[in-house]
């Protein structure tokens, strides 16, 4: 359950209404808030230069104005919420405040026990404004396909989510381990959505891509004045996470000190703003995510061994696509689906050839390659079906050739449906043995477990091959 502190929140009360000013102002300092008072428009105007504020309580009618003109004037900076308070027969007033940008409003006479749930639908409004502008730079949720060779996966994570419906507060930590591009940003998204956090935000960060000098303020948010060119007050990620999930992508791209940061914001459920003083209660699902071996990392000094331990709890492995046998196959054809619904394009089903060729590649760069090579070959190829013909060419990258190194047999080998002559692939392995010792029938021989005499019987008529030996 989400809280209702309000500790590290600052707020400014404009209202020249001394009673209700200070029945306002204790309810909320007993809820842990910072809070400024202001009687008049003038005395509000200079708050806004010397001093940033999480929310300002902003009565329409003032002294010496109406409090609407500060937000025509922008006198608050987009950080900061405004909630406008009115009397009776003030709607209009409410209305134009709302229109030029307050979050909400409040009738007075009002219980300030209403407060804290009126804050924190505006700070639920300012969270979603920051994940928004967040998310333009990430991609949306989809399904993941586990297919047979992830069941234990599948089940795996059930348990995960059956121990999160039990607990109370704040959910475990998850760590996804997995190589580049095997879905580890989807397994977090599928943990999210299934788990009893599904209604709050998700928030995604890839670490690789936050820049060292700015890293701390993006996840952490900074004050006013806190470096060059902090000219307003910025929320942290973690604290638009707040109430759900926050997903760090290549967690071991933060450098140390930020560690360090990260690890006491999981053990105390709370930040302090980069340039603040004041811890700001955060209440977030952490699921960190990486293509390293963080116990290795640990042990030479390149990641914080406390972090390490406080994240190995909940531990995923996702294993890479080369591992995945006949799901391989299935999970193209489902790719193939989506994407021939995206271009617009009648379905187009995999040839048996083209299924070949999916099983026999490596995929180093694991469910995101394998979805950029469906793309291309259902842009560029021609044909009722798909032959994958750009995959016939040698790997330039060599994996084949160092796999095959060590073990020449491919177990994702598809048989084709017309048959397959076995005589044929034991003649072709032999000629291929002799090609490779230059027809040297005992070379030949050794490669291939058998004796000169039987080469001899397989292919009698092979010509070019010495009968001696080396």
């Amino acid at each position: 359950m989400q809280s209702t502190s309000l500790t590290g929140l600052s707020l400014l009360i404009v209202e020249d209404e001394t009673l209700l000013r200070k029945q306002i102002t204790a309810a909320l300092e007993r809820l842990g808030a910072d809070v400024t008072g202001a009687v008049t428009l003038q005395a509000a105007r200079q708050f806004a230069v010397d001093l940033e504020f999480d929310f300002v309580l902003l009565d329409v009618h003032l002294p010496d104005g109406l409090g609407t003109a500060l937000l025509q004037e922008n006198a608050f900076p987009p950080a900061t919420g405004v909630i406008v308070m009115t009397a009776n027969g003030g709607a209009a007033g409410a209305v134009e405040a709302l229109r030029w940008g307050a979050l909400d409003y409040l009738v007075k006479p009002f219980d300030p026990a209403e407060l804290p749930l009126v804050i924190a639908r505006a700070r639920k409004a300012r969270q979603s404004a920051r994940r928004e502008e967040h998310a333009r730079e990430t991609g949306g949720a989809s399904e993941f396909f586990f297919g047979a060779s992830l069941a234990a996966l599948q089940a795996q994570l059930e348990k995960i989510l059956a121990a999160d419906r039990r607990m109370q507060g704040t959910p475990a930590p998850v760590l996804i381990h997995g190589e580049t591009g095997t879905g580890k940003t989807t397994i977090a998204r599928w943990v999210h959505q299934h788990g009893p956090r599904a209604a709050q935000p998700l928030v995604e960060v890839n670490c690789s891509a936050l820049p060292e000098t700015l890293a701390e303020s993006e996840l952490f948010g900074h004050e006013r004045g806190a470096f060059t060119d902090a000219r307003t007050a910025r929320m942290g990620l973690f604290e638009a996470a707040h109430g759900g999930t926050l997903f760090l992508d290549e967690l071991p791209s933060l450098p140390l000190p930020l560690q360090a940061k990260v690890l006491t914001t999981i053990e105390d459920h709370r930040i302090r703003r980069v340039g603040g003083t004041k811890p700001i209660e955060v209440d977030v699902r952490l699921i960190a995510a990486t293509s390293c071996d963080l116990k290795e990392l640990a042990a030479a000094g390149k990641f914080r061994e406390d972090l390490y331990h406080r994240l190995d709890l909940f531990r995923l492995h996702l294993p890479p696509l080369r591992e995945r046998g006949e799901d391989l196959v299935r999970l193209a054809e489902r790719f193939v689906d989506e994407l021939c619904r995206r271009h617009r394009v009648p379905r187009r089903p995999i040839a048996p050839l083209g299924r070949q060729r999916l099983a026999a590649y490596p995929w180093p760069g694991n469910v995101r390659e394998l979805a950029h090579e469906l793309e291309r070959a259902i842009v560029f190829e021609d044909g009722t079906a798909l032959q994958f013909e750009q995959l016939r060419a040698a790997d330039p990258s060599g994996v084949v050739a160092r796999a095959a190194a060590n073990d020449w047999f491919n177990e994702r080998f598809i048989f084709p449906a017309e048959g397959f002559s076995l005589e044929e692939a034991i003649n072709r392995m032999i000629r291929h043995a002799l090609k490779q010792t230059e027809s040297n029938v005992s070379a030949a021989a050794r490669l291939l477990g058998v004796s000169r005499d039987y080469l001899r019987y397989r292919l009698p008529a092979e010509k070019g091959a010495r009968a001696t030996g080396e």
